[in-house]
């Protein structure tokens, strides 16, 4: 419409005042044409074109080409009239120019930059006015996804409603009389999308955004790897079940596998041990022996090392009489010990001892206050003459008193086994002293480790420095073959008690027997009870040197055993040499068979020592080293994988 007022106002320059009264009625239409653009269209034909620019360029000069035609209407009025006078008679359409058809871009939106907020709610939604420190957290699980139907369903839904709320509101009907209203400018299309998108981002501005949702806890990785791909997970079965598992487990097992074998072959190597399979004991032959015992009191027999020869009487406890002097010599050596030729420190006799001397009613030694004498001349006069004052004289010097000194007997005892023996004397002549034949071979087995005391009481007599005569030992059996000692003692309580030593040859070794003989009492005097135990002593003494004998237990080359390594290997192994045990007819004895005080080794050739089969204990005791009967092979690398403890 602008063009064409400006071609009227070029065709018709000068308007004369005729024009001026046919003015007014142009100028109300003109008027209302601008009020309605499509009653203006229907009398006033245009050219395609025309309306095509017409269209493409209303919305960007609505404003401006309003202000012209209004200027244009106030400056010239009669060249409006003279342009509807015109426009009315010419009804063909006119060709215009051709012009170039160029899309145009409707004005992007102002881009608002909105403030970024924290996602927390407001104190007064929240109804607390805690600090972000102090308030607690409340969890509130996500909602539930909504599923694709329902998606779809409300999508089409909003398609539905788009068109309605796009649609434009009927107009209000014109008041009467009423100016006609002005045209509404033609937009495109193109131009409505971004002014529809301004308003939620106008809305936008008034609430910021804010989640109003808590995270749940993380999906099962197979879940949220379908979620993340956009792939649901397939259904599950047991052979998926099975092969998932199989996936995950199979790395595991072999990174453990190999952590295993890696262990197993670094592990130390258990130690070898050698085991017997050889009969572990052998019976001496010539059936059950017989040992002259007597029938009244009691008494025991055994070989050092071996063991016991037998037992008669009731092996209870019973008074010893002097006997008792033997414990007081074993602690008195164990105190104060001498070696090879020694004698010891000097010893003064002192008052009390010299007057316990010169006693009629109990064996005693002819001191003299003041002499001294050697540690080694004291214990002579203990054992040979059996002198009760010298032994309270030594139980003074070692402990300070003689309680003190019992106390000791009493523990030594305890030390040795001893569990039937009660000391309450140093010398043996009260009868509260008790004890068993068992323990007072255990103490016999003791005190004869002392070479000193050995020779002691091997002395048939003794002469001492000091002491007139020669004094002679009681026990009168010391000088018959192998008889060497111990002890004798009598009392009416006790009545003839002997420990006695004595000595045999076995295979060109000296090989000692210790015996005992309590509660001789078959004679009508002291004496001659004494006397009885000794000879019933010797009975004993010869019908076990002729009994003790040796065997041949183990055999040169014989297998005896084998070493096991720990991992189930076995290596034979076999005696050197042959083995004799000592024995008597009866005796059962037993093979042990040890490494010799030395660790087995892993490996190692045949030939090899690798320990010792041996039989008895202490003094008694043969051995005899072993072998290897074959290579001894360190296990390998499967035994090393495959052991479990």
């Amino acid at each position: 419409m602008e063009a064409e007022a400006d071609e009227a106002d070029g065709d018709e320059p000068a308007v004369g005042p005729e024009g001026g009264s046919g003015d007014e009625p142009s100028a109300d239409a003109d008027a209302d044409g601008a009020d309605e653009p499509v009653e203006a269209k229907e009398t006033t034909p245009e050219s395609w074109f025309a309306a095509r620019k017409a269209a493409s360029e209303a919305p960007a000069e609505d404003s401006s080409a309003d202000a012209d035609a209004d200027a244009d209407a106030e400056a010239d009025p009669d060249g409006d009239a003279e342009a509807d006078v015109d426009a009315a008679d010419d009804d063909q359409p006119v060709d215009q120019p051709t012009t170039m058809f160029k899309a145009v871009r409707p004005p992007a939106p102002p881009v608002v930059d909105q403030p970024t907020t924290a996602l927390k709610l407001p104190p007064s939604l929240t109804g607390t006015g805690d600090s972000d420190s102090e308030r607690t957290s409340v969890f509130l699980p996500l909602r539930a996804d909504i599923p694709a139907e329902q998606k779809a369903e409300q999508a089409a839904a909003k398609a539905q409603e788009a068109p309605a709320a796009s649609a434009p509101a009927p107009a209000a009907p014109k008041a009467a009389g009423s100016a006609p209203a002005a045209p509404a400018p033609v937009q495109p299309q193109a131009q409505a999308q971004p002014q529809a998108q301004a308003q939620p981002q106008a809305s936008g501005l008034a609430e910021p955004e804010r989640t109003r949702q808590q995270p749940l806890p993380p999906l099962p990785p197979l879940d949220l790897l379908a979620e993340l791909t956009n792939t649901p997970p397939p259904p599950p079965t047991p052979l998926r079940t099975t092969m998932r598992r199989v996936r995950i487990w199979t790395p595991l097992v072999l990174l453990l596998l190999i952590v295993f074998a890696i262990v197993q072959m670094v592990r130390p190597l258990p130690a070898p041990a050698l085991t017997l399979t050889a009969a572990p004991t052998f019976t001496f032959e010539g059936g059950e022996l017989k040992l002259p015992f007597p029938t009244e009191g009691q008494g025991a027999v055994e070989v050092e090392g071996v063991g016991s020869m037998g037992t008669y009487g009731a092996q209870k406890p019973a008074p010893i009489a002097s006997v008792t002097k033997t414990m007081t010599a074993y602690v008195i050596l164990r105190d104060h010990p001498l070696k090879g030729k020694q004698q010891g420190p000097e010893i003064e006799i002192d008052q009390k001892a010299a007057d316990q001397g010169k006693a009629e009613h109990e064996s005693t030694a002819a001191v003299q206050k003041g002499q001294t004498y050697t540690e080694k001349e004291l214990l002579e006069l203990l054992m040979i003459p059996s002198a009760n004052n010298v032994a309270r004289l030594l139980a003074r010097w070692d402990a300070g008193s003689e309680a003190a000194f019992v106390e000791k007997m009493n523990a030594a005892a305890k030390q040795l086994g001893m569990t039937q023996s009660t000391y309450t004397d140093p010398s043996g002549l009260l009868d509260s002293t008790m004890s068993t034949p068992q323990d007072q071979l255990k103490l016999a087995k003791a005190v004869m480790q002392y070479d000193v005391f050995r020779e002691i009481v091997n002395m048939p007599n003794v002469t001492v420095d000091g002491i007139p005569g020669r004094i002679e030992n009681n026990n009168n059996i010391l000088l018959k073959p192998g008889v060497s000692g111990i002890k004798t003692g009598s009392s009416t309580p006790a009545g003839g008690n002997l420990l006695w030593a004595a000595n045999t040859v076995v295979d060109g070794q000296n090989r000692r027997i210790l015996g005992i003989v309590m509660g001789a009492k078959d004679a009508a005097e002291l004496g001659k009870k004494l006397q009885l135990a000794i000879d019933n002593s010797y009975k004993i003494i010869q019908q076990a040197q002729d009994d003790v004998t040796s065997a041949a237990v183990v055999r040169k080359g014989q297998v005896l055993g084998y070493i096991d390594d720990g991992l189930g290997g076995r290596t034979p192994v076999v005696a050197t040499k042959e083995l004799k045990a000592i024995g008597w007819p009866g005796l059962q004895v037993k093979l042990d068979l040890t490494d010799g005080g030395k660790a087995v080794p892993h490996s190692g050739k045949a030939g090899d020592i690798v320990g010792q089969v041996s039989s008895g204990t202490g003094a008694g005791k043969v051995s005899s080293p072993v072998a290897l009967q074959a290579d001894l092979v360190e296990p390998g690398f499967d035994k090393k994988l495959t052991r479990v403890g």
